[in-house]
Parts: C-alpha cells; structure tokens; sequence
C-alpha cells in the first residue's frame, strides 16, 4: 500500500476565510503556488482558494473588502492521510483540479499535487 502521508507536502500554506483576497493574491505570487486550502480557526478544512477561483476578482476588482470566502469553493474533494495514494492519483487523473488536501481528523494537515505524484513515481523503488 502507498501511504498518502509519506508523499504529501506538510509544510501546506493556508489562509483562513476571512483573509483578505488580495492577501491571499501575493500568497500565490510570492510561493509560487496554484492553490491555497482555506482552513477555519480550529484548522478544519473550510474551503480551497485556486488560480481559477482568483481569476473572477476582474469583475470586482475596486472592492479592497474582498475576502478570500467569497472567492473560495466549498464543496472540496479532500483525502485522509493514511489512504491509499492510488486513490488520490484516480481522483487527479478524472477531475480538473491539480491539487487536494490531506487530512486528519477532519484537520488540514498536508496537501498532494500532481507534480507531488509524478515526483514520486519517478524515484527509484527501493
């Protein structure tokens, strides 16, 4: 079995709803990164925050009150970090999203993208 938790990224970047969307803007720009899980105050996962969603701020791009809720989605696939990472790669390759958070206890506690993935298949077994 290939374990979730041995691949995924810990060290994840989040923001919280109430971020501002302009903050989590340069959270993008300054890491170099494509998705930001949106995590309430008990660490919870709450939402993701990606490039796409960032990209309807054009229509209301005077509004400096923005927060990173009203950008988010919601409804987030998400996994558990001791399930099979099979299962992640399935998910990567049949939807459109390039990333999806790990969890533990229903907490945010890592992140597997893609190039996560494609990282690990290209090491050596052993």
């Amino acid at each position: 079995m290939y374990e979730t938790k041995k691949i995924m990224t810990t060290d994840v970047i989040c923001v919280n709803k109430n971020t501002g969307i302009y903050e989590a803007i340069e959270c993008f720009v300054e890491n170099d990164i494509t998705g930001l899980p949106v995590v309430n105050d008990d660490m919870t996962l709450a939402g993701i925050l990606t490039e796409k969603d960032v990209l309807s701020i054009l229509a209301v791009l005077e509004d400096d009150s923005a927060i990173v809720e009203d950008f988010m989605s919601e409804d987030v696939v998400s996994f558990d970090k001791e399930e099979d990472f099979i299962a992640i790669c399935e998910c990567l390759t049949h939807n459109h999203f390039r990333r999806v958070p790990i969890v533990s206890e229903g907490k945010q506690v890592g992140i597997i993208s893609r190039r996560d993935l494609i990282k690990y298949i290209s090491e050596p077994i052993g």
